[in-house]
C-alpha cells in the first residue's frame, strides 16, 4: 500500500488557494477549445475569489486574480485574459536590500528622545531653564539604564554619559541630587506630582503645548 504525501506531488506556486485549484487550472490547459477554455478560466477566478477573499479589500482585486492564475499556471495557459500577465523575472528577483542603520550604538539603551533632549539643553542659553531641563534628562537617563540593566547604577556613570553625549556642552546643576531607585521604578506619580510637570520647559522639548492655567487665588492674588 503506497501513500500520496503532499513532498512528493507538485509544488505549490501561490499554496493558498488548494490543490484543488491547482488541479482545475492543470485540467484549463488540456482543454483544446478556446472559447470552452476561456468559460473554464473565468468560472475558476470565481472560485479563486472566494477562496481569498481578503483580496476584495485590494485596488483591481480581479486583476490580482489573473495574476494568480497565470503564476499557479506557471504562466502556461493560453486564455484571453482581460489584463497583461505579470512579469515573470520579476517573481524571481531578489528583493532590494534593507538599509540598516550602522552609526552609534554605545548608548542605545537610552533611546532616541535623550539625545534629542541633550542637544535641545546644549543648544540653551545658562540659566534655570536649562539647568531645570539637565535634571530631568539626568533622571530620564537613570530610569532608561535601569529599565535597561535592573542592576543598581552609580550617579557618576549617568553623569559621565550626559557629558560624553553632549559633548561637554551640558554641566550638571549645583546641589543637584539625583533621584534614587524608588522614585524613578516603585513608586507611582500621583496625580499631583503629574500636574506638577505641566508647563514645564520639557514640554515643549517633548511635543506638548507646555501651557499651563494659573488658579486664581480665593483671596484674588
Amino acid at each position: 500500500m503506497s501513500f500520496d504525501y503532499n513532498t512528493q506531488r507538485k509544488r505549490m506556486s501561490l499554496p493558498e488557494y488548494g490543490r484543488n485549484v491547482l488541479k482545475m487550472i492543470e485540467h484549463i490547459k488540456s482543454i483544446e477549445d478556446a472559447e470552452e477554455r476561456n468559460r473554464a478560466a473565468r468560472t475558476v477566478i470565481q472560485i479563486m475569489g472566494n477562496l481569498n477573499p481578503n483580496l476584495r479589500d485590494v485596488t483591481d482585486f480581479r486583476h490580482k486574480l489573473w495574476d494568480h492564475l497565470m503564476i499557479i499556471a506557471d504562466f502556461d495557459l493560453s486564455v484571453d485574459s482581460p489584463y497583461a500577465p505579470p512579469d515573470r523575472t520579476k517573481l524571481s528577483a531578489k528583493p532590494n536590500r534593507v538599509p540598516y542603520h550602522n552609526g552609534e550604538t554605545k548608548y542605545a539603551h537610552y533611546g532616541q528622545i535623550i539625545p534629542s533632549l541633550i542637544e535641545a539643553a546644549a543648544a540653551m542659553e545658562d540659566g534655570e531653564e536649562k539647568d531645570y531641563l539637565t535634571t530631568l534628562i539626568l533622571n530620564q537617563m537613570k530610569k532608561d539604564y535601569l529599565t535597561w540593566n535592573k542592576a543598581q547604577v552609580a550617579d557618576e556613570l549617568i553623569i559621565r554619559d550626559l557629558t560624553d553625549i553632549s559633548g561637554g556642552r551640558l554641566r550638571v546643576p549645583e546641589n543637584f541630587r539625583m533621584a534614587d531607585i524608588k522614585e524613578l521604578l516603585v513608586q507611582p506619580k500621583s496625580k499631583t506630582q503629574q500636574g506638577r510637570f505641566q508647563g514645564r520647559p520639557q514640554d515643549k522639548y517633548m511635543g506638548r503645548s507646555g501651557k499651563q492655567g494659573k488658579k486664581k487665588h480665593k483671596n484674588g492674588h
